[in-house]
């Protein structure tokens, strides 16, 4: 598996957003991303520094309307650039998952990158606490 690159690059045009990204699945963890949604761009810093994969988005969209536009189509881009960089996904782990404490919140991550698609995403309402 060594010396094969993998990298890619997901250009998404549509009327409400113009997103490019590109990825290296095996760099640093460096990231220089813009998408106009600021926690979105830190979320997406911190998933490269941690995971160790270089993330490069330029992204705009109609975040005077509202920002879900933006963030749905920067997610279908990073998932189809990860989908392309792996490639025919020989000599690597079908799924995993893990644990990590972050202030006052415990993330738990299940990935399965066999092209089921599927999230669940349970968040407590916290109003009034």
């Amino acid at each position: 598996m060594r010396g094969m690159e993998r990298k890619s690059k997901v250009e998404r045009k549509t009327k409400e957003t113009d997103i490019s990204l590109e990825v290296n699945l095996d760099g640093e963890g460096i990231s220089d991303i813009v998408t106009g949604v600021g926690f979105l761009d830190h979320m997406l810093t911190l998933l490269s520094r941690f995971s160790g994969v270089d993330i490069a988005i330029k992204g705009t969209g109609d975040t005077h309307v509202d920002t879900h536009h933006t963030v749905e189509d920067t997610g279908i881009c990073l998932g189809e650039a990860i989908k392309k960089a792996l490639g025919d996904k020989k000599g690597i782990t079908r799924f995993g998952f893990s644990s990590a404490p972050m202030d006052e919140t415990l993330i738990n991550t299940s990935l399965d990158i066999s092209g089921r698609p599927l999230l669940v995403f349970n968040v407590p309402d916290m109003k009034g606490r």
